[in-house]
This record gives structure tokens, C-alpha cells and sequence, in this order.
């Protein structure tokens, strides 16, 4: 499963969150998976892409950084899978 991760950087302070993934890496506990990663141009936010088969392991991940971020998460699919089932729901209905 994807998911879009929306990071709030606390105070709209960025320094904390990158001194800490420079000092400790990503801490993420095995079985969740870095996809990609943008920030908005002032870097108060990040938009993560994570992928896991357990939403537990998001979670885990999530306690290591919620004193420096407030997060968002939102289940996403990839085009391809979106337009897949999108389409059989169609197919489905007619």
C-alpha cells in the first residue's frame, strides 16, 4: 500500500527535521519503505510517498518524528492501479 505523507514541520521550522535525519537517518522501522520526497519552496512542508503492507509500521515511523512534525496520511494508488479499478467499477456497473 502507498501512501502520500504530508508533513507540517512544526513552527514552520524545517532545521530541526533535517539536523536529525542527517544525525540518525529516516528511522524507519523495516518493512517501510522511502518512496519519494518534494518540499514546498518555503520548506515548511514535505510530501513523502511510503510504502507498507502494515499501517503500524507508518505509525512507528511517525512517533520517531512527531515532536518536530505534524503529519497527514492518505492512502494512494499509483495511475495505473487508479485507471484499473476505476475501470472494472465501470465495467462492473454496466
Amino acid at each position: 500500500m502507498l501512501y502520500l505523507v504530508i508533513e507540517h514541520f512544526k513552527q514552520q521550522n524545517a532545521l530541526p527535521v533535517y539536523q536529525r535525519f542527517q544525525e540518525r537517518g529516516r528511522l524507519a522501522p523495516a518493512g517501510l519503505t522511502y518512496v519519494s520526497s518534494w518540499v514546498d519552496v518555503p520548506c515548511h512542508r514535505c510530501f513523502q510517498v511510503m510504502e507498507t503492507d502494515d499501517r503500524a509500521l507508518l505509525d512507528e515511523w511517525m512517533a520517531n518524528w512527531n515532536d518536530l512534525v505534524d503529519f497527514e496520511v492518505i492512502p494512494v494508488l499509483s495511475s495505473a492501479d487508479a485507471a484499473r479499478k476505476v475501470l472494472n467499477v465501470a465495467g462492473d456497473a454496466g
